[in-house]
């Protein structure tokens, strides 16, 4: 391994970079009763503002394939520095534009541009370290996302109690990291990526298809369940109790915030538990969390029910993005993680829309609950099928020190 890739300097810009993929959606949530209010005279408003947050994640999804392409031919640094410079543009656009549909637009290149940004910096974490550290480093990325999502889902529901438009400024951040990306990162290179995580990687030429289907499907669930917090939790925080944005935007960063704690504690889990179990573990803590959701009936209780909603999303994360990275040859490592990014952007873009049909016959409180059983259900099958799973895609249950 390079040893600059030690430098704090590094890390951090790397780290501060990670922050930016959580903001692309969740930044805004507090505003959108606000924005719903201001729009009313538009046909369908409510559908069209719910979708102003997740339509990023669409064309993250449909971007995030090619910039896996692109960050495997042309290089990391480069295409993350285009991307930071279209990320800034784009998420500030809805400051100044008057326009519902305009706005779609400026959020769709929003989504182009973090699609850029999470697959060419979770390359270069993979490139940049291997073995515990990568398993370190991952997890502190994850814990990054999420107290970014603290700090700016705070930010955002604090200024949106003055002006809806201001928490679009936020997005601004991507041009004050741009200069330190440039002096700050190296382009690595590939032949001197040797892995040193003690698994079985395949061989160079091969793609361990089936093992990416389940991590890939498992990514998609995950992200159609969470979102529902960013999404619908403002609309049900105002129905419980008539919560504003202020308090949407502390409930939702709770909910990160516990998501931070659980991956910063990741590497020390994954040296007890193997891959598989984690993900079993980690819808477990979600599902539990979403009956919770659908049992309480104040503010308060709510808070309690979201903190084990986090740490399940902390989980999850990087076990993911480590499972992913550690059984991928370098060569495909960008396409890999492309596919894995579409995947979970995939699942924000359809997460509302999912919810939009079961909430025409279901309240919101009923729909939580029931999600809750059903992802629980899930973690119980999981691990009672581990075996025959593992077999099916050509795994074997790694040992606890895996």
């Amino acid at each position: 391994m390079n040893q600059t890739a030690n430098s704090w300097v590094i890390k951090l810009t790397l780290l501060l970079t990670s922050t930016l993929t959580i903001m692309a959606g969740a930044t805004i949530a507090p505003s959108l009763p606000a924005m719903q209010t201001y729009f009313a005279d538009v046909e369908n408003a409510q559908f069209w503002v719910r979708l102003l947050l997740t339509v990023p994640a669409l064309f993250i999804a449909i971007g995030a394939p090619i910039a896996g392409q692109l960050v495997d031919t042309l290089g990391r640094k480069s295409l993350l520095l285009v991307s930071a410079l279209l990320y800034g543009a784009a998420g500030s656009s809805g400051f100044i534009l008057n326009s519902l549909f305009s706005m779609l637009v400026g959020r769709a290149f929003l989504g182009l541009a973090v699609a850029g940004i999470m697959v060419s910096s979770t390359t270069l974490i993979a490139d940049y370290y291997q073995g515990e550290k990568r398993s370190s480093f991952m997890g502190l990325q994850a814990a990054f996302m999420s107290l970014g999502g603290v700090v700016f889902l705070s930010l955002g529901g604090a200024i949106a109690e003055l002006n809806w438009r201001s928490p679009f400024l936020i997005y601004l951040f991507a041009w004050l990291l741009l200069p330190i990306m440039l002096v700050a990162l190296y382009e690595p290179s590939h032949t001197t990526v040797i892995p040193t995580d003690h698994v079985q990687l395949p061989q160079v030429d091969q793609m361990p298809i089936k093992l990416l289907g389940l991590i890939c499907g498992s990514a998609l669930l995950l992200q159609i369940v969470f979102y529902m917090i960013p999404v619908q939790l403002p609309f049900y925080l105002a129905q419980l109790s008539g919560a504003g944005a202020a308090q949407s935007g502390l409930a939702i960063a709770l909910a990160t915030l516990f998501g931070a704690i659980a991956s910063i504690n990741y590497s020390r889990i994954k040296q007890r538990l193997s891959y598989f179990s984690i993900l079993g573990l980690g819808f477990l803590l979600l599902g539990m969390g979403y009956c919770g959701i659908g049992l309480v009936g104040n503010y308060l209780m709510l808070l309690v029910a979201l903190v084990p909603v986090g740490f399940g999303l902390g989980l999850l994360t990087p076990n993911l993005n480590l499972w992913t990275t550690s059984n991928v040859p370098a060569v495909f490592r960008g396409r890999a993680l492309g596919w894995l990014t579409t995947c979970l952007f995939l699942g924000q873009f359809l997460s509302p829309i999912i919810t939009q049909f079961f909430s025409q016959t279901l309240e919101l409180k009923a729909i939580y609950g029931l999600t809750g059983v059903a992802i629980v259900t899930l973690s119980i099958l999981l691990k009672n099928f581990q075996l025959p799973i593992c077999r099916a895609i050509n795994s074997h249950p790694a040992p606890a020190n895996r």
